[in-house]
Parts: structure tokens; sequence; C-alpha cells
């Protein structure tokens, strides 16, 4: 098990803590930290900080579609934080103070409160309070002095931050977080996680954690694993060179609002573990642990036994990705059993359109000729014509392998190789063959049903027949094949 320390507390949680008697003399702390009497100290800041920046091309919510509402949520009643000239609008999560027009501003509501329900679900908790935020589309319209401080800088710059205050009695706490965010499409909404594990949890968690759930946050969508980040990001991602590596990025001495690039990377590693069935479920509960403060969570020990593995999926996610990528259709299956070929034995395997490479459960030796024989015919959208395992007229839908090795350590995979629906192939080295239904990564959610492979020695028995020519019909089902999660500590 690997053995570091855990990168410091992101800046968004800063909390002075106070001790105080009782709840009562707690809440009156709070109170008075919120009005700003100066019963606790300001967050420090950061000399020299970039705040975070949404990548160039982000539209702005002013842009957005603009439906239409039946009940405005606009305030009427103006109260003490109420600025002239510029609108409050209230729901029963968010205080949203804004130079938005209303409808712009109601359409951003609606987009907050959809991904606050979505991450209140992942997380299990409620939101805690009010999420209190001022959105800024113009700064020349809102008067000297009606932006605290703390947040004009972060305006000024083009950028965001939230702010969280915290006092706390023993193990029990009150958290008030305030946002500061340019009206652009995404920077609200990443504040906002900022925000609700701030007054949900007291903490945001480590730097890696808080901002790439909070870069992941902006993209979250009801029912949708696939990965819809800015094209900006995903291009930085795939054309880097180097890759920066699982631990340089979990125990990075780095700084809240440092760079796009560096979002870029963590949203990626939070990503993929979010999503992949091998790590979704520690993923989940070292996040817990992480907000809660439990002592020894870290990325180390929730997968260090996992390090090979996990190292080894994140360097494909990193290859591959592209918008429409899903991570838990390409997900590696760990626990398949692979046998070396030294008789005229059959080797046969499963292979699904819908996922990425999977195992066929056959160990091939260098230079050592196989033969092949592909049972089945797949679509490649959801009500497609079938095509055999030959592919169409552009190769999509043909059988490829690549041979798994591993070389000083680390695995890697080979570069893909033809097969198709019926012949023989020399292994162009030692290796674990695995297998897919050639499409694009960013198309295998729409992709259907599955063919049956069977693999030989050519040297050894009998050679294959060829498979049967028939149109092997099947029922697509609307229920989407997915792995079973191989999550475990000894793959």
């Amino acid at each position: 098990m690997l053995d570091r320390a855990r990168p410091q507390e992101a800046p968004h949680s800063v909390a002075p803590v106070v001790r105080a008697a009782s709840w009562l003399t707690l809440t009156a702390l709070l109170i008075s930290l919120i009005a700003g009497d100066g019963t606790a100290a300001q967050p420090k800041k950061k000399p020299h900080v970039t705040p975070h920046k949404p990548a160039d091309g982000e539209t702005s919510v002013a842009a957005a579609p603009k439906p239409p509402r039946k009940v405005s949520r606009k305030k009427k009643d103006r109260d003490k934080n109420s600025v002239e000239g510029i609108a409050d609008f209230g729901t029963a999560h968010f205080l949203l103070h804004t130079d938005l027009s209303d409808d712009a501003a109601e359409e951003l509501l609606d987009r907050l409160e959809t991904m606050l329900e979505l991450i209140s679900k992942y997380w299990g908790r409620a939101s805690s309070g009010v999420i209190e935020m001022f959105v800024v589309k113009d700064l020349s319209k809102w008067p000297a002095g009606s932006i605290p401080g703390e947040g004009l800088d972060s305006i000024n710059g083009g950028a965001g931050i939230t702010v969280t205050r915290r006092v706390s009695s023993g193990d029990a706490f009150l958290a008030k977080s305030i946002v500061y965010a340019i009206a652009d499409r995404g920077t609200p909404q990443h504040e906002v996680v900022h925000a609700y594990c701030g007054q949900t949890f007291g903490r945001t968690g480590p730097l890696w954690y808080s901002e790439g759930m909070a870069e992941m946050g902006q993209y979250w969508r009801a029912n949708d694993f696939s990965v819809n980040a800015h094209p900006q990001i995903i291009r930085y991602l795939r054309n880097s060179q180097p890759k920066r590596g699982l631990l340089e990025i979990v125990n990075a001495r780095e700084i809240t609002g440092d760079s796009w690039q560096n979002y870029a990377w963590r949203w990626a590693l939070c990503h993929l573990l979010a999503n992949n069935v091998n790590y979704h479920g520690r993923f989940h509960s070292l996040g817990l642990a992480l907000l809660t403060n439990l002592p020894d969570a870290s990325f180390e020990q929730a997968y260090g036994p996992m390090a090979q593995e996990i190292s080894f999926e994140y360097r494909q996610f990193l290859q591959n990705v592209e918008t429409g990528y899903r991570a838990d259709l390409c997900s590696w299956d760990w626990k398949a059993k692979f046998k070396l070929a030294k008789t005229g034995n059959i080797t046969q395997a499963k292979i699904e359109a819908q996922r990425g490479w999977q195992p066929s459960r056959l160990i091939v030796s260098d230079g050592e000729d196989y033969e092949f024989s592909v049972n089945g015919k797949w679509s490649l959208h959801e009500n497609g014509p079938a095509v055999d395992p030959d592919g169409d007229e552009q190769g999509r839908g043909r059988v490829v392998g690549a041979l798994l090795t591993e070389v000083n350590g680390e695995y890697q995979l080979g570069e893909p190789f033809e097969l198709g629906k019926f012949g023989s192939f020399q292994a162009p080295g030692p290796g674990s063959l695995y297998l897919r239904c050639r499409d694009d990564w960013s198309s295998l959610a729409d992709n259907r049903d599955s063919v049956i492979v069977r693999l030989k020695l050519k040297s050894k028995g009998p050679p294959l027949a060829p498979p049967k020519d028939d149109d092997h019909k099947k029922k697509t089902s609307d229920k989407k094949p997915a792995p079973e999660s191989t999550e475990n500590d000894h793959p």
C-alpha cells in the first residue's frame, strides 16, 4: 500500500474554527461572521493567483435559450443585501444577486437547481441552508462597494470564487458559503459545488478532489454518463505531452484557481473514477471520507492495491477521450481468466458491440498463427442495420484485436490489428488478446448486440469451421449491456 501525505485542504473551504460553549453561542457567532462584524478573520488570499477561468469559447448564460416561465422567482422585497439596480432572485436553495436579465437569471436558477439535486443524490446529503450568490455579467452596472472585496478580485479577473466561513463546537458545525462568479456558462455551477460541500460537510476536501468534482458539477446531466466537457479541454488532454500521472495530480502542491489546464487534469481523474465500474464504488466512499474528514482517508489507501490497473485505464482514457465517450462502457474486465494456447482446444468469448476492449481469454505467443471464426451480427446504431464481423464499407463494426502486455510493472496495449469474420492471424508478439467492435469511441453507447468469437492454434487439431451463413437475428433489447463491477483488491 502506498503511503503518502494527503494534499492540503482546498482554500475554497477556509474555515476559521471558533470553539463555543453552546449551540446558542455557535449560532450567534455564525450570524456575526455572515454580517461581517469582524468576529472571525476573512479568508486568507493567496498572492498572485489566477482564479478559475473557463476555457475559451464557453457560452454566456445570457445567450442560453429562454424558456417562458409562469411564476417569477424575482424578489420584490428588498433587504439589507439588496443592491440598487441589481435584481434579487430566490428559491428554496439559492439567493441570487445578479445583473442578468430576468429570463437569463431564471434559466441559471433552473440549471443550478437541477445540478444541486444531482450532486445531493450523489453524495447522499441534502443541501444545508441557502447558498447566496453574486453573479456578474457587467461589472459597470454594480455600484462601488456593492460586491465585497473578497469576491471582487475574482470577478475582475473574469472568474469566480467561493468563500466559506465555518464555526464549530466539538463535532458540530455551522457553515455559510457565498459565491462570486462571472455570468458565463460554467463558472456559477462550478462554484456552487464548492458552496454545497462547504455548507453541507463543512469542507470541500483536498484540492484534486475539490476542484475535480466542481468541474464535473458543471457538466453533470441526469442519467447521462458520457463525456460532455468543453472541446478545448478534451483537445488539451488528448494532445498534451507528457501526460500528468495519477500521483502527480493527487499529490501536487498546487493552489485553487491556478489554471484551466490543471483543472482539466483534475476533472479527467474524477470523471474516470466516478464512472468506471471498476473504481466508482471506492471513489464514492473515498469522497465521503474526505468530506467528513475521516482519519487516514487518502487516494493511496483506497486505490493502492489497484494502482497498476487504474494507471493503465487512466492512460487509456486520456488517449481515447472525446465528446460522448463512456468510461463505464470502456471499463476493463480484470477478472477474466486467460490461458496460453498449447493444444488444439478452442477458446470462446462473447464480444459486445457496445463496449471497449474485452478479453478473448487467450494468451498468444509471438509469431504463432491462430485461427478465428466469429458467429453473429451486431448494429452500430440503436435501430441500424445488422453488420457482420467484417464490418461495413468503412470498416466500422469489424472485429479488431490488440495485445495487453506488462513491461516494467506497467500494462501496455499494443497497436490494434485487423481480424474480421473468419481467417487466421500471426501474433505480433506475446500477450493477452483483447477484442472489440471497431467504432468511434464517442459512438459506442448506441451500438447493439454481440458476437461469439472462437479461437485456436492453427497448427493444432482440426481447423475451425466457418461461421454460419445465416442472419443470426437477435432481438435488440432496450436495456443497455454493461460490464459487471470488477472492483477488487487483487485483479
